[in-house]
């Protein structure tokens, strides 16, 4: 597994002649080269930001029969630019009795936590801006800056119900995190390994080598995964911070503009991150249905298709909840984390630790079918 994708580039011949433009100064070309990948993993993340508030419509009046935006563009696909616009023409206000650089750094802290996240993410097996050999845990750690911003955005706006939802906020996400960090431990376990490279390297050929299938306990280590990620994200049925029937708007009330659309760009680019994590950890990846033993950069490109592919699919599963679910009181919320999913997700660790001793690390195909993990 290559580290970077510089190095993953670095085998092939025109590598040499970009090394010759640049003057044999190889530093420069890598530089340039993450640079220009990470303009396009931003540029394609805010897009896919813009685009889920499209889908949150869309699916929504789907569910309820509705039709949702049809008035700009065709099937209102400009609807995103029209919101883009609006948010940019409207009047940056800020309460007076704010603190005023708290206020201004609280989405920008939830933008960076966002995208830093962005830097393992697993697109395909050679094109990752870095797979560290603490990828797992660098991700949990770089994550958290939401929880911090959401509770600065409520903090900093000095008001009571901002306040509310702040402490609400932080409350939840550092709550789920417990679950939903055993739940990766598990995973790891499986795998031998933090780096995300390790990960969907074991899970490469057949969909019965992916480690939801892996064993009873990792099965049900996604759902306690990818519930306590809802929750993290702030998702319906868990998204109490933004309660509008009695904290008006939650943690960012007070927020006008393109601050509050910063915020809400954060958090569908925090879901499409959790629905590719969760991809990566649980589904294969960018790992293709078959063992393909070539490794050439077109099916690099169709491993990217892929890995998009099963997060939007999961990115869908996400609204689709919202829609369906009624929202949890804040009691029932802290309930659900502190007796039922982490006790499961502790369960599950252990019983995969189990597992793996008890069978060799095999998975349940591989002692059925004699195929499957090695």
């Amino acid at each position: 597994m290559n580290q970077t994708i510089v190095s993953y580039l670095s085998q092939y011949e025109f590598f040499d002649f970009l090394v010759k433009l640049f003057g044999n100064n190889q530093g420069l070309l890598a530089f340039t080269i993450y640079l220009l990948v990470a303009l396009v993993i931003v540029v394609v993340c805010a897009t896919i930001g813009g685009f889920g508030t499209y889908a949150e419509r869309k699916i929504s009046a789907d569910l309820q029969q509705r039709i949702g935006p049809n008035r700009v563009g065709p099937y209102g696909l400009l609807q995103i630019l029209a919101d883009g616009v609006k948010m940019l023409t409207k009047e940056d206000i800020m309460p007076f009795t704010a603190d005023k650089f708290l206020f201004y750094l609280a989405p920008m802290l939830a933008l960076v936590g966002v995208f830093s996240t962005l830097a393992v993410l697993p697109w395909s097996s050679g094109f990752m801006m870095a797979d560290l050999n603490v990828g797992v845990f660098y991700l949990i750690a770089i994550s958290s800056l939401v929880g911090v911003s959401v509770f600065l955005g409520g903090y900093a706006s000095n008001s009571k119900w901002s306040m509310l939802g702040g402490m609400r906020g932080a409350s939840q996400i550092i709550s789920y995190e417990i679950p939903v960090t055993i739940s990766i431990l598990a995973i790891t376990l499986l795998a031998g390994g933090m780096s995300f490279g390790t990960i969907i390297g074991a899970q490469k050929g057949l969909p019965t080598n992916w480690f939801i299938f892996h064993n009873p306990f990792a099965f049900i280590a996604f759902f306690v995964f990818f519930t306590g990620a809802l929750a993290e994200t702030n998702r319906a049925p868990f998204d109490l911070p933004e309660a509008e029937s009695e904290l008006v708007s939650g943690y960012h009330t007070e927020y006008t503009g393109m601050r509050f659309g910063f915020f809400a760009l954060a958090e569908y680019i925090e879901v499409f991150v959790v629905c590719g994590v969760a991809s990566a950890l649980f589904l294969g990846g960018p790992n293709l249905p078959v063992d393909v033993k070539i490794d050439i950069l077109p099916l690099q490109l169709v491993q990217v298709v892929v890995f998009m592919t099963k997060t939007l699919l999961l990115y869908y599963v996400v609204i689709w909840i919202r829609w369906t679910l009624p929202r949890l009181r804040v009691d029932q919320l802290m309930s659900v984390c502190w007796k039922y999913l982490t006790p499961i997700a502790i369960f599950n660790l252990v019983g995969c630790a189990i597992w793996l001793v008890a069978f060799h690390g095999q998975s349940i195909a591989q002692l059925v079918l004699g195929g499957g993990h090695h």
